[in-house]
C-alpha cells in the first residue's frame, strides 16, 4: 500500500567515467545499479535520511529487490542525471524509484529498489523504526 501526500524527490548529476565502460565506450549495465545508489545517497544527504543516519539509530537497510530497465546507451564522457524520488508506504522500507536522463534530457533507464529494516540482532522490523517513522513525519509522510 502506497500513499502519495508528499513526493520527495532528488535529481543529481553524474559523468560516466572511463572505468564504466566497455571497450566500445558504452556504460556496462551493472553500472546503472550503482547509480541508483549515488541517487540514493545523494537523496539521503539533502533529504536528512543518510545510511549513517540509519546506521546510528541502529539499524541497516539492505536492499531486497532491485529492477532495471534499458532504453538508451550511456556513453564514456556523457554527464546525465539521476531521478531519485521515494515512494511513501506504511510498511517499514525504504522504497526509491529511479530515472536517469542523458544530456539530451532522454530517458535512459528507469528502476526500482526495495530496503527492509534490519535491528542490531539482525531480526526484520514490521514496523516503522522510531528514528525513520520520526523522520516521516518531519517529512509530512504519514
Amino acid at each position: 500500500m502506497q500513499s502519495n501526500e508528499n513526493i520527495l524527490t532528488c535529481t543529481e548529476e553524474v559523468r560516466v567515467r572511463f572505468n564504466e565502460t566497455d571497450p566500445l565506450g558504452i556504460v556496462w549495465h551493472g553500472h546503472y545499479i550503482v547509480y541508483f545508489e549515488d541517487g540514493r545517497e545523494a537523496f539521503g544527504r539533502q533529504h536528512g535520511l543518510t545510511y549513517l543516519d540509519i546506521q546510528n539509530a541502529g539499524f541497516v537497510a539492505p536492499i531486497v529487490k532491485s529492477t532495471c530497465e534499458h532504453f538508451l546507451p550511456l556513453k564514456y564522457g556523457e554527464t546525465f542525471r539521476i531521478v531519485t524520488t521515494y515512494i511513501n508506504s506504511v510498511s517499514a522500507k525504504l522504497i526509491y524509484k529511479y530515472e536517469i536522463f542523458n544530456q539530451e534530457d532522454k530517458l535512459v533507464c528507469s528502476g526500482e529498489t526495495i530496503q527492509v529494516f534490519l535491528d542490531s540482532n539482525g531480526s526484520l522490523c514490521l514496523y516503522n523504526p522510531d528514528f525513520f517513522q520520526a523522520w516521516k513525519d518531519k517529512m509530512g509522510l504519514s
